[in-house]
């Protein structure tokens, strides 16, 4: 089976929990970066990765992943494990900024926007158990 990884990017915003999404590269739908697993790099490493190129930041990751899905895509069939990033670096300009608008949206309006229906999933449940509460913020 062919592997992705990626990130739930997360600031804290005047006590409040906030969600990076980027649009696809369709640009038709809200979703988290995320890409291949190239085969020297491990799942976070490449995780990493992602956000900077899809989104244009930089932050702390937290292993282990906090969920895996399968998806198909190009025919193939692939789990996604994502993984949580404290953002703390938003750059002005990165690889995909001409392909990508990126939005910050609350817990709830992240899991509005989202369509793959696991990802709504581990939002909801980041939300249910209290984000805030398990960073220790």
């Amino acid at each position: 089976m062919f592997k992705q990884s990626g990130v739930i990017p997360y600031r804290i915003r005047e006590g409040k929990v906030e969600i990076l999404l980027v649009t696809s590269s369709s640009g038709k739908n809200w979703i988290v970066p995320k890409g291949w697993v190239e085969p020297f790099m491990s799942s976070v490493d490449s995780a990493a990765k992602e956000a900077r190129e899809e989104a244009g930041i930089l932050g702390s990751l937290q292993a282990p992943a906090i969920g895996t899905y399968k998806d198909r895509k190009l025919g193939l069939t692939y789990s996604v494990e994502i993984f949580l990033m404290q953002v703390e670096t938003v750059l002005d300009e990165w690889a995909e900024a001409k392909t990508r608008k990126r939005q910050w949206y609350s817990l709830s309006k992240a899991s509005d926007r989202v369509k793959k229906a696991e990802l709504k999933q581990m939002l909801e449940k980041l939300r249910s158990h209290d984000l805030l509460s398990a960073i220790g913020d």
